[in-house]
């Protein structure tokens, strides 16, 4: 159960005057259900109303506030023509006017002789002033005014901002005050006001007062809110760290000689500095009775495969077993492939498993699993059944993470008989501050250097009208033994699906290629979408027309060029991971960025970004900054609600204090029973950390 203090704050918003079903049910389309949703739907912009001047100094083409007296009525003399109201006051004259009106409501509303205080926008029409349908009109003689500072709300079609308006400020009138969960020190040197201070503020219609010496209080209040959001969302990571530490880890005694050692001399090429050097913080956390929990970020072609190996090699040398964790079933096979043949100089037992496995053959995996004969298993979500049985599971590896979640890799990992070792990759680098945001319970190596002999791939950029001259090119290339990808365009969600553009582009490309073109794309059947990657790999097929379905782990190193159609529609770093599909092997890559001009600047900086660098790290962090963090890797995919207040690129500043302050106060109160500790669990339970709830319970 919530603390008592919350629970006006979780009631639904039907419980609010005004909202009806009907009200209900619009405001569901804005994701608001109960009243502390409508707390955290904040105004996207203001309505100046404090200009009051009189008629004459009044100014067309800006919302003012007038206080008039109505003159008279006068009906258009069909329901076409509209219906003005004459008012003003000893300086002039305006014209009030409505098209369709109810003419019993105007009549109520604006009984000549009497006094109104309207507020809009002032037009001119021909010589007269006049308002358009006043967005208010208040009356004075009964203490009626209109609000100085008119917040904007997001609407859906139906909704009246009226009505929004209404039912939030009933929302904010039954925020109660709370207990103060900041750190004093910090709250003042920030100016922070109080929670329940902060959330009129930014509700505010103008009426609050507030001491303009502190600084703009709209901004304070926004900045303290995102603040407490985020310190929820760091709070809860860091005591999700705590609980998967806390599971029981073990110390391996793994070893950087014997079977480590044989294997590395087996690779074909040596290992970087990079790689040395995270192999050893990897083993260091191994040998520690704590259990790992890390982040491995490497750019593409940085050799994370050769890491993983290495490391599961040092794990199995100790009697335990390795599970690696991928997205599709199709990396899933082409890592067994290659593990295979890269671990048969020692022994190596690897099998893949994937949801595609059934019957005789799926049950003898998982016996010999069960039996401790198989030491590496590589599969999908499918590792996470029940009905999977490790004998003795010491190392969970998830690559690609950002496919899965935080209770994902907490599941596989939990199959060990005791809690495994778990260790994360991708091949996306990731700024710091998202990485603050959706691994924050990990920490972090990176592989920044890439092994010797890889080249950087040549980038172009082209307009689209050259596709022509791509496709003899192709001719040529293809004609010596070369393969190339062709990846099909993002399509718009009115537009046609990526896989019909991908099929429209192979029955083009078929024409001057033949039966030398595949196809791949994610709506084809499991088992097609392999056969269409072998048959490339195998050299069966010369060019493949695909969409993102390639963007990861596909290794075909006779594969020389890449062409991405409407380039301008991707991401950076999605188009980076797609362009470290080619140049893995000898000879050098290409990669051809087709655009549709004109370009935006944005999209235009982001090509230039990347003919410009191959570096990944720097990629990332300049996709980030010219779109944000919601798009690369999707916070919401870090197993935590999404942000509603804070914004990761724009409160990296108040992330890092957030990220800083919730790892001292774990590592001080593990269990959040201190000084501070009800506060915060009161902060957790208001942004729904429940992960980090539930642990708190279990303790």
């Amino acid at each position: 159960m919530r603390p008592e203090i919350l629970f006006p704050l979780f009631a639904s918003v039907s419980t609010l005057k005004g909202v009806g079903p009907r009200v209900a049910a619009l405001l569901e389309k804005l994701d608001v259900t109960r009243i502390v949703d409508l707390l955290w739907l904040l105004p996207h912009g203001h309505i100046d109303r404090s200009q009051r001047p009189n008629v004459e100094d009044a100014e067309p083409g800006v919302t003012v506030t007038l206080t008039l007296n109505i003159l008279e009525h006068r009906p258009g003399r069909t329901d076409k023509q509209p219906y003005r109201i004459y008012a003003g006051d000893e300086t002039g004259v305006i014209g009030l006017t409505f098209f369709r009106p109810r003419r019993d409501w105007l009549e109520r509303q604006f009984p000549p002789g009497e006094r109104r205080i309207v507020s809009g926008k002032l037009e001119r029409y021909g010589d007269q002033l006049q308002m358009v349908h006043p967005e208010h009109v208040a009356d004075p003689d009964k203490g009626e005014d209109v609000p100085l500072r008119e917040p904007v709300y997001p609407l859906t079609a139906g909704l009246a901002p009226k009505a929004l308006r209404n039912a939030i400020v009933q929302s904010v009138e039954r925020a109660p005050e709370m207990p103060e969960w900041q750190d004093a020190a910090f709250k003042s040197q920030n100016r922070f006001p109080d929670w329940q201070v902060a959330l009129r503020l930014v509700h505010s219609d103008g009426a609050i007062a507030v001491d303009a010496a502190v600084g703009d209080p709209d901004m304070l209040a926004r900045r303290r809110l995102a603040y407490d959001e985020l310190l929820a969302n760091q709070l809860a990571l860091a005591l999700v760290r705590q609980r998967m530490r806390r599971q029981g880890g073990r110390a391996l005694n793994v070893r950087s000689d014997g079977k480590v050692a044989e294997m590395r001399t087996a690779l074909p090429w040596p290992l970087t500095r990079a790689q040395d050097r995270v192999i050893g913080e990897i083993m260091a956390d191994l040998a520690d009775p704590t259990r790992m929990l890390r982040l491995l970020q490497g750019d593409v072609g940085s050799g994370k495969t050769a890491v993983a190996l290495l490391v599961a090699v040092a794990v199995v040398e100790t009697g335990a077993q390795v599970a690696l964790m991928v997205p599709t079933e199709v990396l899933a096979r082409q890592h067994a492939r290659t593990l295979t043949e890269m671990g048969a100089a020692i022994g190596l037992r690897v099998e893949a498993l994937t949801g595609r496995d059934k019957g005789k053959g799926r049950a003898a995996i998982l016996q010999r699993l069960s039996a401790g004969e198989i030491d590496l298993v590589i599969g999908t979500h499918a590792l996470f059944q029940d009905s999977i049985q490790f004998r003795d599971l010491g190392l969970s590896i998830i690559d690609e993470q950002h496919r899965f979640g935080v209770h994902q890799r907490m599941l596989l990992s939990a199959k060990g008989r005791k809690t495994s070792d778990v260790l994360v990759m991708t091949a996306t680098p990731i700024p710091r501050t998202l990485a603050m945001t959706a691994y924050g319970d990990m920490d972090v190596s990176r592989l920044d250097e890439r092994p010797p002999g890889r080249k950087p791939v040549d980038t172009r950029v082209l307009p689209a009208d050259r596709a022509d001259a791509v496709i003899d090119r192709l001719c040529g290339l293809m004609a010596r033994g070369e393969r190339a990808y062709w990846i099909c365009p993002l399509v718009d969600d009115e537009g046609e699906s990526d896989a019909a553009a991908a099929e429209a582009r192979h029955r083009e490309l078929q024409q001057p290629f033949g039966t030398k073109v595949g196809l791949v794309h994610g709506r084809m059947k499991p088992e097609d979408k392999d056969a269409a990657l072998v048959a490339f790999a195998e050299g069966r097929t010369s060019l493949l027309v695909a969409t993102t379905v390639v963007e990861v782990g596909v290794d075909v190193p006779e594969a020389t060029v890449i062409v991405i159609e409407d380039a301008e529609r991707f991401g950076l770093a999605q188009l980076h991971q797609l362009r470290g599909r080619v140049g893995r092997g000898e000879k050098p890559g290409h990669c051809l960025l087709l655009y549709r001009p004109p370009l935006g600047d944005t999209a235009r900086k982001r090509l230039e970004v990347l003919r410009n660098t191959d570096d990944g790290f720097l990629i990332a962090e300049e996709d980030f900054r010219l779109r944000g963090g919601g798009d690369l890797l999707g916070t919401r995919q870090s197993g935590l609600p999404p942000m509603r207040l804070a914004s990761v690129e724009r409160d990296q500043d108040l992330l890092a204090a957030a990220h800083d302050d919730a790892r001292l106060i774990i590592n001080t109160d593990p269990e959040l029973q201190g000084k501070r500790g009800p506060d915060l669990r009161t902060l957790l339970y208001l942004f729904e950390r429940d992960a980090a709830i539930r642990y708190l319970k279990s303790g």
